[in-house]
């Protein structure tokens, strides 16, 4: 039998599973941290309960998941941003050239962060 106590804790699960969903949907990464430290609160209280009612867990679950998916969306496009950065940080500091017999070289250049002053 599900009770108030149940009935609250799986209602306000739903409303930061929803809340985590929006955030993550708008890109605002540095909300992600507290929004995890509090729905890990709430599941905590949650597996505490006995007999909690099958059916909204269940339909908690598939919310949880839906935003898992997300997440790793969004770690996957963080870590393509970050390798294509690192490519053009390499690309910037090298010029790939092949010699005449076929094979490639790499020629290393320093930037040159003087900035040129002109009358």
């Amino acid at each position: 039998m599900e009770t108030d106590r149940d009935e609250t804790l799986i209602d306000a699960l739903d409303a930061l599973l929803e809340e985590e969903r929006r955030t993550l949907l708008s890109g605002d990464l540095t909300a992600i941290r507290g929004l995890l430290e509090r729905k890990e609160a709430l599941v905590e209280q949650l597996g505490a309960l006995e007999g909690a009612a099958q059916r909204e867990l269940e339909g908690l679950q598939v919310k949880a998941l839906r935003n898992q998916a997300l997440l790793d969306g969004t770690l996957r496009g963080i870590r393509t941003v970050a390798n294509r950065m690192g490519t053009l940080r390499r690309i910037r500091r090298t010029l790939e050239t092949y010699d005449e017999a076929g094979r490639r070289q790499e020629v290393t250049t320093q930037p040159d962060h003087q900035v040129e002053k002109r009358a």
